[in-house]
């Protein structure tokens, strides 16, 4: 998240429009009729922020069990995991439930963006799952 804060400062002017957090919450929010209690600036960051957060503890869980078994370098697996979470949910389950365009008629940056602040995440994740795992 702190990633794509900085990286969004270095978008061009014209594709600073709201990342794709904020994008899903709104459209989730529509969609399950809640709009009015997220319609406002800090109701609607603070509900970005829990559904990204508990989106990324979700990934936690199932990093944990299907990649903390696999023989890599634990930065190596969470930057795969990283990459593939991005492909899932930008190439995947975002476009298919209509939520958002896919990430191939985005612009390139925000694109990059994306996939960066992802590897961020995967990187983080790898580390600190060896970290609180590993043997001493």
């Amino acid at each position: 998240t702190v990633t794509m804060a900085l990286l969004f400062r270095r978008l061009p002017a014209r594709q600073r429009y709201p990342l794709p957090p904020a994008r899903i919450t709104a459209e989730m929010a529509d969609r399950a009729e809640l709009e009015e209690h997220v319609d406002e600036p800090p109701e609607h960051l603070a509900a970005t922020g829990v559904g990204h957060f508990g989106y990324g503890a979700l990934g936690g869980t199932v990093y944990r069990l299907a990649l903390e078994p696999v023989a890599l370098p634990p930065l190596v697996k969470g930057v795969v995991f990283g990459s593939v979470v991005w492909a899932l949910s930008y190439l995947g389950w975002l476009p298919a439930f209509e939520i958002l365009p896919p990430a191939t008629r985005q612009p390139t940056e925000r694109t990059l963006l994306m996939i960066a602040a992802h590897w961020v995440y995967g990187a983080g994740l790898g580390l600190a799952a060896d970290a609180l795992t590993g043997e001493e």
